[in-house]
């Protein structure tokens, strides 16, 4: 992630089973599958929600050491590309231009955002984009610890990216976007959100007709259980928390303090979507200052995650998604300030 002013630099920045259907799981209100009903589902063809296992699996790849912190231009973070590319390969999400990878370039450095695709299914509203977004890159090494020095980026921020995927792994099987959806996975976030300014300013050349985009920047920690799952930062320049917590029925995304003080809105990759395009563009966490301590730290690893609190998050945040994404007029939109 972007670094954070000196002022505050010390402080921690946000920088597949259930086959139950979406209105079960608002139900429920649980991650907990049995088998019994993963085989019923896969038997109806239903669409597959995350499932733990999934979730682990993939960030503890991004993770991992073999990635070397996935810092951009390095073979680590080509390894990452790979993985999402083949990600997208399995399940079915097509690439938006002739390949996966949107290239830019920093000085000696080439870097690539990875875009997927999923066309949507109204023969109108599909002319309208929706991004779903998350920075794949990291930070590479950090000051060593136990004589580890590798920034691992679980938290920062391979936990939206593996969101991300879940999303597009549930809508390629579901074929429930009314709106055509890009899934969207930047490099250079670190080095001063590099990576989606490229793609953002390419996208807005190319004419595309955004409604709405979401940047998840992470999620891997849950708040206290008296707050919102998550926060949505420049919470008052849409109705977007309003509108995706009524598409959820359930209060999903909430209001940080600390959030405009430290001008989070324009410290993460919805920025330069909103720059670009002037829509709706904000990003959404569940790490609020208080609740993880390794932000551009060695220890930001997998096994400082909490696993049952990102199933859910993804999970819960479907019917918010399909609200936004399948609603028969733009009913996201700015505020005026």
């Amino acid at each position: 992630m972007k670094k954070l002013l000196s002022i505050i630099i010390t402080i921690t920045f946000l920088s597949c089973g259930s086959q139950k259907s979406v209105t079960e799981v608002k139900t429920s209100k649980t991650s907990n599958v049995t088998d019994t009903e993963k085989k019923e589902s896969l038997s109806k063809n239903k669409p597959i929600l995350a499932l733990k296992e999934n979730v682990i699996s993939s960030l503890e790849y991004l993770a991992s050491d073999t990635l070397e912190g996935r810092n951009t231009g390095s073979a680590g973070i080509e390894k990452a590309a790979v993985f999402i590319e083949n990600f997208f390969k399995e399940n079915n999400v097509q690439p938006y231009f002739k390949t996966y990878r949107d290239s830019f370039n920093l000085k000696n450095i080439v870097g690539y955002n990875i875009v997927g695709y999923i066309e949507g299914q109204d023969p109108k509203l599909k002319d309208e984009f929706v991004v779903l977004g998350a920075h794949y890159d990291h930070i590479g090494t950090a000051e060593p610890v136990n004589g580890d020095a590798i920034a691992n980026g679980a938290n920062d921020d391979a936990s939206g990216t593996v969101a991300v995927l879940e999303w597009a792994t549930y809508f390629s099987k579901s074929k429930s976007n009314k709106r055509s959806i890009l899934f969207t996975l930047y490099a250079a976030e670190e080095m001063g959100l590099k990576g989606s300014e490229h793609l953002a300013k390419r996208l807005k050349k190319e004419g595309l007709n955004l409604y709405t985009m979401i940047n998840f920047e992470m999620i891997g920690v849950p708040r206290a259980e008296n707050e919102t799952i998550a926060y949505l930062t420049g919470y008052k320049k849409s109705n977007m928390a309003e509108k995706l917590n009524s598409y959820a029925e359930e209060d999903i995304v909430g209001f940080l303090p600390q959030a405009k003080a430290y001008n989070l809105f324009m410290r993460s990759d919805n920025y330069p979507f909103y720059n670009a395009f002037k829509v709706p563009a904000q990003a959404i966490s569940t790490f609020d200052f208080t609740n993880f301590d390794y932000y551009h730290h060695v220890d930001d690893e997998a096994d400082k995650m909490d696993f049952e609190h990102m199933t859910s998050f993804i999970n819960k945040m479907i019917p918010a998604l399909e609200g936004m994404i399948n609603a028969e007029t733009k009913e996201i939109k700015l505020n005026d300030e």
